[in-house]
């Protein structure tokens, strides 16, 4: 190995260190709610974009370190390791949005969504809106991406169900904001483990002819773009009820 570390290796690290800062920063303002939704997330951006800038200068200078003209392997590593970590987030949140569409009010009942009721007052002005008119194809949209989404029919008598969905919501460590055996409704809250972004949930139970039915909606307060998660979250939910009920059947056997 030359004598000489390689520019490129330590401009690598550097970069990446910064990619790295500027990830964290963005992360801690989107968790405690210190910047406009806006401002983070862009930060996220940045910082991915030069990530990826620093693995292609750390990737070169270790090439450099490798072909034998230059030192500073260990640093030209790093900076490697660095940058795919700062690059990671937005890497993946890019391609992610890619391959859903650009919606967040998930609904599993198209013509009659659950409404919200007591969640209303808990959503700032700023917040998406509630009435699903944006995009006007949302419907289709949705059916296009997930077309396996679709209400739950259970055949156990509503209360149990109410109650069953009721214990699920408690277990996914959702807020309850409210539950109204008389309609049905439960309204909940979910919020993201790493950047705290707060989706709310509507979940409807009905009576029908062989048991109950049972509707879920979930949006987002915020994006445009849900990356899939609401759609992800209805099928979480229904699993997990459709488990719970036929427990609590054994149980009661």
């Amino acid at each position: 190995m030359g004598g000489d570390q390689s520019r490129l290796a330590v401009w690598g690290l550097r970069l990446a260190v910064l990619a790295l800062v500027i990830l964290a920063f963005s992360i801690v303002g989107l968790r405690f709610h210190l910047l406009a939704f806006r401002t983070p997330l862009m930060g996220i951006a940045v910082a991915g974009l030069v990530g990826i800038v620093a693995l292609l200068v750390a990737a070169f200078g270790l090439i450099s370190v490798t072909t034998g003209r230059k030192s500073g392997l260990p640093t030209a590593l790093f900076g490697i390791v660095v940058a795919i970590v700062a690059a990671t987030p937005f890497a993946s949140s890019f391609l992610k949005g890619h391959s859903v569409p650009a919606i967040h009010d998930i609904s599993t009942d198209l013509a009659n969504p659950p409404q919200f009721v007591a969640v209303v007052g808990l959503r700032a002005a700023s917040d998406n809106p509630l009435d699903r008119k944006d995009p006007a194809d949302l419907a289709t949209l949705q059916q296009k991406a997930y077309p396996d989404l679709a209400p739950m029919e259970v055949g156990a008598p509503p209360g149990k169900v109410f109650e069953a969905a009721r214990e699920v919501v408690h277990d996914m460590g959702w807020t309850l904001d409210a539950a109204t055996p008389e309609t049905g409704l439960i309204e909940a809250t979910a919020t993201t483990s790493l950047l705290h972004f707060q989706d709310d949930v509507a979940i409807r139970i009905k009576e029908t002819e062989n048991g109950s039915r049972v509707d879920m909606r979930s949006v987002s307060r915020v994006g445009i773009s849900d990356l899939g998660a609401n759609a992800a979250r209805i099928f979480t939910f229904e699993t997990a009820l459709m488990q719970k009920v036929a427990e609590d059947e054994v149980n009661a056997e």
